[in-house]
């Protein structure tokens, strides 16, 4: 991609230029260098490592893609599939993949205040919640596999209560099982209940 793009198309047309070209889709990260490389005006030109313009490089590119997800979809030419792993252009099937009334994210993103007034501390926090809530779901996932449970497939307190009972039976040191596996089945079990009580 080395075309320079139209400097006078906003950011939600250069990303339609790019991802028609880039059908396989592209990962935030590439497709911010993809902007950059074709010279688009729309995103700062800094480096990425400062976490203040890192924020506001996502945040205007997220912007951009929700407003372009929304008007591909009234437009019925396209959906776009929106992730931080991937980003790409997926063809209109009507009735597949109807955009749904109350997305969090979209809300967040449209919100140009959230741009406005966040500053290098709010960035510090959100950037600590973001890797605290990752490891919650390492650990919520660890959990999951000790207990041999498909984070897949509908869970409950009451599956998991009783793949608990099961466990504890099977490893109670009473049994021949080791007061150390016991100890792993408690702390799963602590911690799912967090998570789906």
């Amino acid at each position: 991609m080395t075309d320079d793009l139209d400097p006078n198309l906003d950011l939600c047309d250069q990303l339609f230029q790019v991802l028609q070209a880039t059908p396989e889709g592209l990962a935030e990260y590439d497709l911010i260098q993809a902007l950059k490389s074709r010279h688009s005006g729309h995103l700062p030109n800094l480096p990425l490592s400062d976490k203040l313009v890192l924020f506001r490089t996502h945040f205007l590119l997220f912007n951009a893609l929700y407003r372009l997800r929304d008007r591909l979809w009234q437009q019925q030419s396209h959906l776009l599939q929106i992730s931080p792993l991937r980003i790409r252009l997926l063809p209109y099937e009507p009735g597949t993949a109807a955009l749904s009334e109350q997305d969090g994210m979209r809300d967040y993103y449209l919100d140009l205040t959230h741009l406005r007034d966040t500053d290098e501390r709010e960035v510090e926090r959100l950037l600590t919640s973001f890797w605290t809530r990752m490891q919650g779901s390492q650990e919520k996932q660890a959990a999951l596999e000790l207990f041999e449970l498909d984070d897949g497939a509908p869970l409950d307190m009451l599956r998991i209560k009783h793949r608990y009972r099961q466990l504890v039976s099977q490893h109670h040191p009473d049994r021949g099982g080791s007061t150390e596996r016991l100890q792993s089945i408690n702390k799963a079990m602590e911690i799912l209940t967090r998570y789906y009580n």
